[in-house]
């Protein structure tokens, strides 16, 4: 059924939700699963670095954040005996729905895996959605796998 499965990974609950989700339909399928974490870069009008330290941590924290997720994702695929590997993509001022669409086609995967919070209403309208976004060019088979938050606590 599927040979490849491509799972969007980004440190979040709902991104590990899904990672969970793929490792399941691989484990049932014989898949193989990529765990991609795509590393937002905002779009500059030209392509230098200003140097500032502010800017070089915000780099290297992002660059820590992806490589937790896609460790994460690493053991989480020896874990349960699936077959996978991780990546990296930058996306250079790209919009992330597009560099997972471009990723998907380029790895021919057979179905993808992606986490959402289920927003609504106003909120998904002034936030987005990179599910929502990937979902609209989608060319292959996605499966969107919401994390509910759990309800407050009452005082």
């Amino acid at each position: 059924m599927y040979k490849q499965i491509l799972v969007a990974v980004d440190g979040s609950r709902h991104g590990r939700r899904a990672l969970d989700e793929a490792i399941k339909v691989a484990k049932a399928t014989g898949s193989a699963v990529i765990a991609l974490y795509v590393v937002q870069h905002p779009a500059r009008l030209v392509d230098i670095s200003t140097g500032f330290a502010e800017e070089q941590t915000r780099h290297s924290a992002e660059a820590d954040v992806a490589t937790a997720a896609l460790d994460e994702a690493k053991t989480a695929l020896a874990d349960a005996g699936v077959s996978g590997t991780t990546r990296a993509a930058d996306s250079n001022g790209e919009e992330i729905a597009a560099v997972i669409y471009r990723i998907a086609a380029e790895e021919e995967a057979d179905l993808v895996v992606m986490g959402t919070r289920g927003l609504s209403g106003v909120k998904r309208l002034l936030l987005g959605s990179v599910a929502e976004s990937f979902l609209r060019m989608a060319d292959r088979p996605v499966m969107l796998v919401r994390h509910d938050e759990p309800p407050p606590a009452s005082a």
